[in-house]
């Protein structure tokens, strides 16, 4: 038994929509994005910062990969590397110097141009621990 034209019209034209779907998976980018990134000064207390050297504070990122591990920068150096979990990734920063910094997350490695990487500038203090706390000096 022979192919009728009409399948016989229809299977380039198959192969080529399959073809084009094919080809527009590969070009998508990855799905991994870093959404926003925020810090908890928990019980850091100043008058012009709540963020203190040598105190410690968990930074938090949101993301929408749930698998993808995330890296935590200062001042484009990486401090943490954390796996999500869910949406969430906590790393623990300790800033080690008093002045501007600029706490960036990014899910992929390394970043392309296109990507996503959210940030929060801060600026810290002079810290000093009081065991459950910090007291922030100067920052201003």
């Amino acid at each position: 038994m022979g192919i009728s034209k009409r399948n016989r019209r229809a299977a380039p034209v198959a192969a080529a929509l399959g073809m084009a779907a094919a080809l527009t998976v590969l070009a998508a980018p990855a799905g991994a994005t870093a959404t926003r990134v925020g810090v908890e000064p928990a019980l850091s207390f100043g008058s012009a910062t709540n963020y203190g050297t040598g105190c410690t504070y968990p930074v938090d990122a949101y993301v929408d990969d749930p698998s993808t591990p995330v890296g935590f920068y200062d001042n484009g150096i990486r401090f943490g590397i954390a796996t999500p979990s869910g949406s969430l990734a906590i790393a623990n920063w300790t800033p080690a110097t008093p002045g501007a910094h600029r706490l960036q997350i990014i899910q992929q490695t390394p970043a392309r141009g296109g990507d996503v990487v959210p940030y929060i500038d801060l600026t810290v203090g002079t810290g000093f621990s009081t065991g459950s706390g910090c007291n922030v000096f100067g920052g201003g």
